[in-house]
């Protein structure tokens, strides 16, 4: 079995209009294909480091990679994912593994 990933989205909105018949569908979507929000967000201040803030922040957890990119990639979302684009800008979208600690990364340091 393969681990979840995660993904994070941050972003500005751009058009209203656009995002909104986005999200209308996505959650649906996303939860169709394996996937879930854990957490929404608004910015609220810049703490340290030099990625030029967004104002959305969306972590979604995918049951695993392959959900992911089911989601991605599936041809009966090919109308969806265009709202996603339109409706923003200064898109990051990152995946992550998910680790239960720190340990498989602080050993590759060493």
């Amino acid at each position: 079995m393969t681990q979840p990933v995660y993904a994070l989205n941050l972003f500005n909105v751009r058009d209203k209009t656009e995002y909104l018949a986005y999200s209308r569908r996505s959650v649906g979507a996303v939860t169709e294909r394996g996937g879930r929000v854990v957490a929404l967000g608004k910015f609220r201040e810049q703490v340290a480091g030099d990625q030029t803030p967004r104002t959305v922040m969306i972590l979604v957890e995918w049951r695993n990679i392959e959900a992911f990119e089911h989601y991605c990639n599936d041809p009966a979302l090919a109308d969806l994912h265009p709202h996603r684009e339109n409706g923003t800008t200064d898109y990051i979208w990152q995946l992550f593994d998910k680790l239960e600690d720190l340990r498989p990364i602080l050993r590759q340091a060493a």
